[in-house]
Formats: C-alpha cells, sequence, structure tokens
C-alpha cells in the first residue's frame, strides 16, 4: 500500500534526523560559544576605552573637547563593536582551516577506497585557503568578507557536489 511507502519514508527521514542531530547542536553550540566570546570581549573593550577616556578627560580643556565631541559615547562604541567582529571573523578563520585539514585528512585515508580523492582535497584546500586569508586581514570589512564567504561556498559546494556524483557512481557499481 502507498501508506506503507509513506512511513518508510518518514521513518528514513527521522532516522537522518536521529543521526544528524548532535552534529548539528554542536554546531549551534559552537556559534553561540563564539558569538558569547566576542560578545564579552567586544563590551570589555569599550569598558577600557571608556575608562581611557575618563582619565584623559582629567583637564578641563580636554575634558571639554571630548564631551562636546560625543566621544564617551561614541568611541567605546566603536571599539567594542571592532572587537566583535574581529574576534568573530578569527572564530570564522579557524573554523574553515579545521575544515579544511579536515578534508585533506579525509582525501587521504580514502585515497584508496576512491579514485578521485582529489575533489576531497580541492575542498580541503578551498577551506583552508580561506581560513588562511580570513585571519590574514581579518578587518577586511563586512562587504570583503561577505564575498569571500560567498566565493568559499560556491567552490566548497561545487567540490561537493562532484564528489557526490562520484560516490553515487561507486554505489551503483557496488563497490
Amino acid at each position: 500500500m502507498w501508506y506503507h511507502t509513506l512511513l518508510d519514508t518518514f521513518r528514513d527521514s527521522l532516522e537522518k534526523v536521529r543521526e544528524y542531530f548532535p552534529t548539528v547542536v554542536g554546531a549551534l553550540a559552537l556559534l553561540l560559544l563564539g558569538w558569547g566570546i566576542a560578545w564579552v570581549l567586544g563590551r570589555a573593550s569599550r569598558g577600557v576605552t571608556d575608562r581611557l577616556l575618563a582619565r584623559l578627560g582629567g583637564g578641563a580643556a580636554v575634558g571639554d573637547a571630548i564631551e562636546s565631541s560625543g566621544a564617551r559615547t561614541v568611541g567605546p562604541k566603536l571599539v567594542g563593536g571592532f572587537v566583535f567582529w574581529l574576534v568573530l571573523m578569527l572564530f570564522v578563520a579557524v573554523w574553515a582551516m579545521m575544515l579544511g585539514i579536515g578534508q585533506i585528512a579525509l582525501g587521504w585515508r580514502v585515497r584508496k577506497e576512491v579514485s578521485n580523492e582529489w575533489m576531497l582535497y580541492l575542498g580541503g584546500a578551498v577551506a583552508l585557503g580561506f581560513g588562511i586569508a580570513v585571519m590574514w586581514n581579518p578587518a577586511a570589512g563586512a562587504l570583503s568578507v561577505l564575498w569571500m564567504i560567498a566565493f568559499f561556498s560556491i567552490l566548497f559546494g561545487v567540490s561537493m557536489i562532484l564528489l557526490s556524483f562520484r560516490l553515487k557512481g561507486l554505489a551503483r557499481k557496488g563497490t
């Protein structure tokens, strides 16, 4: 009956969700951890900048100049925001470098079972290169980082699609 097929499909889908759930939860936990650390460091740098501006304001003329410029409110926010995005970009860089190293290591391990392991090497090299580029210049600006992420995503996605076609071909052969 048709409902057996539907139930089997639903059962298989639930099995896939159960299989990938720990990975998704772990990724979300790391994302929240990175976001939290960046937020704390951003807040701490705002406090340091605020105290520094308060000390600079010790003299009457300097204090009046800082007060009239609005630097007591804008400066700490700018520094805190910069530190927040800097730490966040460093987390992205480390993630991409770890992903690249993992892909290259996986390609090395399966080189005897899979004939086109170069696709894993390509994905790993792209991820590693992206991580190094972000680590090299993390303050490049939001737009350039957005373009780098888009370029990385396209190259990595294409290499994984090529790998999936290769693995699908192996499954058909029964090897």
